[in-house]
């Protein structure tokens, strides 16, 4: 049992080689490094036998990896990187499981009754009861900020969307059922039922066919997208329902025979156009290619005045006035959570126009992909979300307008058409980020709705005009009814089937857990240092709306850094001092005369509170690093003055069961907040032990102490493994590396062929699932030679036992 060969030789590593880190990272306990209490850890299972020896040149630099995405605004995160790589020469590489980047914002982010009248019952029944069933199964909260600013009666993030935050306050406060965010989506449900009709009614009024409204309506409400975002409380929507309203006042207003009814739709429409901007600013692009086709329109039937036109502007900045709504919230400062100063000009106009973010883009100083890579995506997703039937009948419709009919419309089309090509070409022009990401993807395809609710019209159109030209070269046969309706009813069948599964969020809690977790996990009176879209609004929700925790404080560290977050809610956030109205790296008073303080000063003279950080801090700032240091505390991280004793068996015992959590991992689609939820959670999972071993590596501790941790690392390690079937691939690969650490620490009480045989096994498991790690041929070389000396190992112990049977 004394040669157990050259396996320690394998692992020779002076020091741990990290990838570029950043403060946020949650298990580098920053520096100083904490105090180590001295302790015997648990027994782990098995014997420990010391593996000596060397053989072959192989040296290995390995790193544990937390690879657990982090969402936030502004920059991609990339985790620290396991390396394995041989010989002298290691380069640090990284290993990217789908950002998940915070993009908090985005782009700018009565129809006659007659015309309703005609809508057959059982197609208004079905639209109106996909909603309201996606309503009542809503799902859990991808915007809770929006809920929560309407809740409070605050700003929500730029341009401030205060119309739906206006009806959502007034449903909330009128339903006498559900919580918030119940009634707010059962809100945007409804809204998404008329915009079906309104789709229904734009078809009808240009084609006079029914079964073509029926397929425009069902094949767009039921397509993913819509049907998706219109079970969240979001702002799409409410879009989707101005893009109806628009189009199908456009054809009214071509439908219209006398004067003064187009007179009358003219300035409801330059109405509904201001107030359509008080929602989301894409829908601008369709205004702007709306207003000069209705005045041309008025100015060759010699009925555009200088009056009239006066009328139409004023008609307009009335559709504008919920935005009054925005300096009065501002003036009035009672909202728990809001965005913004709006009580100036300047700061009215910034949040207007976006400038927070950049305006007329996505993201503020992100690169993306081009506009050819977005427009194939496009299209691509058009062929997905609507079908490729649904995309030819519309190419149909655009052909027909070179023959125009007595049904239809032929200007109108065209108009349509105009509309769908300047919006896309547009909105791929600007939407600066990189498509091939599955998160930014989803952010992306949100706005593709719009689209594809023109495509949806003329999808509607293409199928009448079809059924109008055989009925013209069959005589009116009354076959083709039949087979129009057949055709509709078809393809909105197959969208209700296809999306269905997707879009069923009856059991959906995940980001729900995610919030009420966290909270529940704080002690009393913790302060939270929130980062990020994910915590931050699911976090404000439950607290703010549905009183959860209302000792604890929320902070949200990236609205520090504006001039206007602390004068407007350090007022809201009893027993926090602020040393003054801003948080910056460099003390003192800024330019504009602003007092500006780090986060070494605000902990400080907030000492007399347990702070956490959820989840990573600024980069910007290390000033705490001078006195503190960052404790593992499940997904977040505690702040902890470096004077204070790690006890490492404490620890464990504090974060062993903080959460209490279920889903299985990997079950989201890795573009939903649902996966970067769960991703959270189960990465949480591993941080104590992780945090464990880091020290192990990197602290300056006796022998003794380093043996201690190592066991404990290891052990946890085992433990967490053991408890779960299926878990992320950056756990194969730590696991390895801990068991690794155990064969060197020359332990009686641990069996070195088992601890092997589990180095073997889990690096090359990481190797089958991490094709795209950079290390993957080094640590394929090196476990060649851990398999030799495993093979050495149990003939040597066959050996033994043969000696002993003798």
């Amino acid at each position: 049992m004394a040669n157990f060969g050259a396996c320690t030789a394998l692992f020779t590593v002076p020091r741990l080689c990290y990838g570029a880190r950043t403060s946020e990272e949650p298990l580098r306990a920053g520096v100083p490094r904490p105090s180590l209490a001295t302790q015997t850890p648990p027994s782990p299972c098995g014997d420990t036998a010391a593996l000596e020896g060397a053989e072959g040149k192989l040296r290995c630099l390995r790193n544990q990896e937390q690879n657990s995405p982090r969402r936030r605004r502004g920059r991609d995160f990339q985790p620290h990187v396991l390396l394995l790589a041989c010989v002298e020469e290691v380069k640090p590489g990284s290993v990217k499981r789908g950002e998940a980047y915070v993009l908090r914002r985005v782009l700018w982010a009565g129809e006659n009754a007659e015309c309703l009248r005609v809508v057959p019952a059982c197609a208004e029944l079905s639209c109106a009861s996909s909603w309201l069933r996606g309503a009542l199964e809503m799902s859990e909260l991808l915007r809770r900020e929006l809920i929560t600013a309407a809740y409070e009666l605050g700003v929500a993030h730029p341009p401030g969307y205060p119309l739906f935050t206006l009806l959502a306050k007034l449903v909330i406060g009128l339903f006498p059922f559900g919580s918030a965010a119940y009634r707010v989506n059962l809100l945007c449900g409804l809204l998404g039922a008329a915009a079906a009709s309104l789709l229904f009614c734009t078809v009808f009024r240009l084609s006079g066919s029914y079964a073509g409204g029926i397929l425009a309506a069902g094949v767009f409400s039921f397509s993913r997208l819509t049907w998706q975002w219109s079970i969240a409380a979001e702002v799409f929507s409410l879009n989707n329902l101005f893009v109806g309203l628009l189009m199908a006042l456009t054809a009214h207003f071509e439908e219209a025979s006398t004067a003064k009814e187009r007179s009358k739709i003219s300035k409801f429409g330059a109405f509904c156009c201001g107030l359509s901007l008080c929602n989301q600013h894409t829908i601008v692009l369709y205004i702007v290619c709306i207003v000069p086709w209705v005045l041309v329109q008025l100015f060759r039937k010699m009925e555009l005045s200088l009056g009239h036109l006066l009328k139409l502007g004023l008609c307009f900045l009335a559709g504008l006035l919920p935005y009054l709504y925005l300096p009065a919230s501002s003036y009035l400062n009672r909202a728990r959570w809001t965005w913004g100063d709006q009580t100036t000009f300047q700061g009215f106009l910034t949040h207007f126009l976006r400038e927070e973010y950049g305006t007329f883009n996505l993201a503020k100083a992100e690169t993306g992909s081009s506009m050819r890579e977005i427009l194939v995506f496009q299209l691509t997703q058009m062929k997905s979300e609507l079908s490729l039937a649904v995309l030819t009948l519309a190419l149909v419709a655009c052909l027909s307008a070179a023959l125009p009919t007595k049904r239809q419309k032929w200007p109108v089309i065209w108009l349509f058409t105009g509309m769908l090509c300047v919006y896309s070409l547009f909105f791929a022009w600007r939407a600066n980020l990189d498509i091939t990401k599955p998160l930014f993807l989803g952010v992306v395809e949100r706005f593709w709705m719009q689209s594809n609710a023109a495509v949806a019209v003329l999808a509607g159109l293409g199928l009448a005009w079809l059924i109008s030209l055989g009925n013209a070269a069959l005589e009116n046969s009354r076959a083709l009814p039949c087979l129009e309706w057949l055709s509709a009813i078809a393809l909105v069948t197959c969208q209700v089937c296809a999306n269905y599964s997707a879009c069923d969020q009856s059991s959906n809690y995940v980001v729900d857990n995610f919030a009420r977790n966290l909270l529940s996990s704080m002690p009393t009176g913790a302060v939270i240092l929130l980062r990020g879209d994910l915590p931050g609004n699911a976090l404000r929700y439950v607290h703010y709306c549905e009183g959860m925790r209302p000792d604890i404080t929320l902070v949200d560290q990236e609205m520090m850094t504006y001039e206007w977050y602390l004068p407007k809610l350090a007022k809201h956030l009893p027993g926090i001092y602020f040393p003054g109205n801003r948080w910056n790296p460099v003390e003192g008073v800024l330019p504009d005369g602003t007092l500006a303080f780090n986060l070494l000063r605000f902990l400080k003279v907030n000492k007399h509170k347990e702070v956490f950080v959820c989840i990573g801090l600024h980069e910007g700032d290390s000033t705490w690093r001078k006195s503190y240091s960052l404790w593992p505390w499940g997904t977040c991280e505690k702040l902890v003055p470096s004077e204070v004793v790690f006890d490492p068996g404490e620890w464990i015992r504090l974060t062993r069961n903080l959460y209490n959590w279920t889903e299985d991992y990997g079950r989201f689609k890795p573009s939903s907040w649902e996966a970067v939820a769960n991703e959270e959670m189960w990465q949480a999972r591993m941080k104590t032990a992780f945090f464990i071993f880091d020290l192990a590596e990197t602290a300056s501790v006796t022998a003794e102490t380093k043996s201690q941790l190592y066991t404990f690392a290891y052990t946890l390690y085992k433990e967490i493994i053991n408890s779960h079937p299926k878990y992320p691939v950056n756990w194969h690969k730590n696991y390895a590396i801990a068991c690794e650490r155990m064969l060197r620490l020359h332990q009686v009480d641990v069996d070195p062929e088992a601890l092997l045989s589990e180095t073997v096994k889990h690096f090359l498991l990481y190797t089958e699932k991490a094709e795209d790690d950079p290390q993957r041929q080094d640590i394929l070389q090196a476990v060649k030679h851990l398999k030799k000396e495993l093979q050495v190992l149990r003939k040597m112990k066959k050996k033994d036992l043969k000696q002993q049977a003798v």
